[in-house]
């Protein structure tokens, strides 16, 4: 986002320049429900203390991640799924979006079951690899 005002005087900017800009973003990103199901963004982004972003930067000098506060951080749970080898992956018609690996797809006829079992997986996937813990951003019913 910042990229995109980074010639401009801030005071210039509008609100409705941003508005649009977002909605640009995603929709660069992101599917559209109308023509491929998702629920958007299925997972949060994990909270994790210092001492285990400093592991992460030992093996992945890359890995984007946010200060919360003094002793915590966010990491990009999208990197995670992603390092983790499931961006664009399909088990059935259930996948993870070849684009947004925090979005998972419905690319025909996967049940909400499916969805489910594949959202554990991507989840088991993560905590074996990172060690980190992926909370669903969706409810569940």
């Amino acid at each position: 986002m910042r990229k995109a005002f980074e010639n401009r005087d801030p005071d210039s900017i509008q609100l409705k320049e941003v508005s649009e800009k977002v909605k640009e973003i995603r929709r660069s990103k992101l599917p559209d429900p109308e023509t491929l199901g998702n629920a958007g963004s299925f997972f949060k982004n994990p909270v994790v203390p210092f001492s285990k972003i400093e592991e992460m930067i030992a093996q992945y000098p890359e890995i984007p991640f946010y200060k919360v506060d003094d002793e915590n951080y966010k990491v990009a749970a999208g990197w995670l799924i992603e390092k983790a080898g499931w961006k664009g992956k399909h088990i059935g018609d259930a996948g993870v979006h070849e684009k947004q690996a925090l979005v998972l797809v419905n690319y025909g006829k996967a049940t909400g079951e499916e969805i489910l079992k594949l959202s554990e997986e991507v989840q088991s996937s993560v905590q074996s690899k990172f060690g980190i813990g992926l909370d669903r951003e969706v409810t569940v019913l």
